[in-house]
Order: C-alpha cells, then structure tokens, then sequence
C-alpha cells in the first residue's frame, strides 16, 4: 500500500456515525471569519515525509482548523504554536501553516493524528478511537526509517503505547508525561511525549515555547547520533 492509497481510504471514511454528522454540521454552519470558506468537511489525511525518520502525532482535526482546510495543525492555533517550532528546528520549510496550498514541506518529518474526524470538544470516544487505529498504524508501518515518535498529548501517547504492545510486544512505554521518552533498542526507535500544543495549553502556561523547543531538540539529537546513544 503506497500512502496516496491510505490517504484515500482515511478521507472516504464513514465508520463514525457521530463524527461524520458533526465534521458536517460545522462545515455547512462555519465560523464568521470563515464565511467565504469552503470546508474541507471530511476526515483528514496525515502529511509530510513519509520516508522521513520522526512522525508526530496528535488527537484529532480542529473544528474551525483541519477540518476547514484539510491539513494537520493547519489554519488553528495549535498550528500558530508548532509550525513555527519544526520551522526552528528545521523540520518545516515555513513557520506558519494557512492552506494545504500555502508551499510549506516537511522535512524528513510525517504529521498525522489519532483520530481523523472532528470530534465534539475535542473528546472522541473510545469506539472512535479503535476506528481510527487501523490508520495510524498503516502509516507507522509505512515509516521504513522511522527513529522517533513524537506523542503529543495523553491520548496519542496511548495510543502509541497499544501499539507498541500489541504489534512489537513492547510493555514498557513510560507514562506521559512531558519531556517523557524511552528509547527502545531492540526496535531502533525512540518514543518522546509532549504537552499537546493546544490554546488551553499554551495561553495557560502548562507549555512554553522553551519546553516546546526542548522536544525539537532532543529529537535532533537523537537523529544526529550515529551511534543511536544518548
């Protein structure tokens, strides 16, 4: 499977009754400063490198941002609050994300997400979750160099602990926290989790832009040691 194809599959989706009617409902109502708009309304395929080393991944589309225009961190203020961070650490080829459109490229970096529907205040269920996993897991698979994934936020953590432990039948993910990481040897990769970079996050103090930066930093260490150590 080539990733146009799960691209494909993830956008044609229909498993989540409840999420299909809500991604909708917001698209035909959309917000004032959106009115000229026309929403992307469907579920939203992951972005970037596919053969790059490091895969981000988040929790779900934005009501007002990927779900209008169709990309990952696109067009919201968690965007404002990444894309200028992979910018800095060279990971992004602009720090600002508007439209799917708009020239910027991922450098040896795919972004993608639990879930790829909207989900009503940012809470899917756990049914909406196992729906979604097949997806993420494809494009993990599909990552041949993969060395780092970069969790961000409680959920996607999780998510990639189930992973680990049903398809490597690796039990010891540290828990989330931010900063957290393991390194897991026998599988080549490293597992780092952040604070979600949303508006409740960043306005409030729980992430900075220093602790942000911080995450970047260590994954760059760790794809510049030759020797895997750190």
């Amino acid at each position: 499977m080539r990733i146009d194809d799960i691209n494909r599959e993830i956008i044609q989706c229909h498993k989540c009754i409840r999420l299909v009617r809500w991604r909708e409902d917001i698209s035909s109502q959309k917000r004032k400063a959106y009115q000229s708009w026309e929403y992307w309304g469907k579920p939203v395929p992951g972005f970037g490198d596919i053969s790059g080393r490091v895969i981000v991944v988040g929790l779900a589309p934005g009501a007002h941002g990927s779900n209008r225009t169709g990309r990952m961190f696109t067009g919201d203020a968690s965007g404002d609050f990444l894309f200028p961070a992979l910018h800095r650490a060279g990971f992004a080829s602009k720090d600002i994300s508007e439209h799917t459109n708009d020239g910027l490229i991922l450098n040896d970096m795919f972004i993608t997400a639990v879930c790829r529907c909207v989900p009503p205040d940012n809470k899917p269920t756990s049914d909406e979750i196992m729906n979604c996993r097949n997806y993420l897991e494809t494009e993990i698979r599909m990552m041949k160099n993969l060395m780092v994934i970069v969790t961000l936020g409680a959920i996607a953590h999780n998510e990639i602990k189930h992973y680990l432990s049903v398809e490597k039948g690796f039990q010891n993910l540290h828990p989330f926290s931010h900063l957290g990481m393991t390194r897991i040897y026998e599988l080549g990769i490293s597992v780092i989790s952040s604070y979600h970079p949303s508006r409740q996050n960043t306005q409030t103090g729980r992430l900075t832009e220093e602790m942000f930066t911080g995450i970047w930093k260590k994954v760059q260490e760790i794809i510049n040691k030759s020797d895997l150590e750190y």
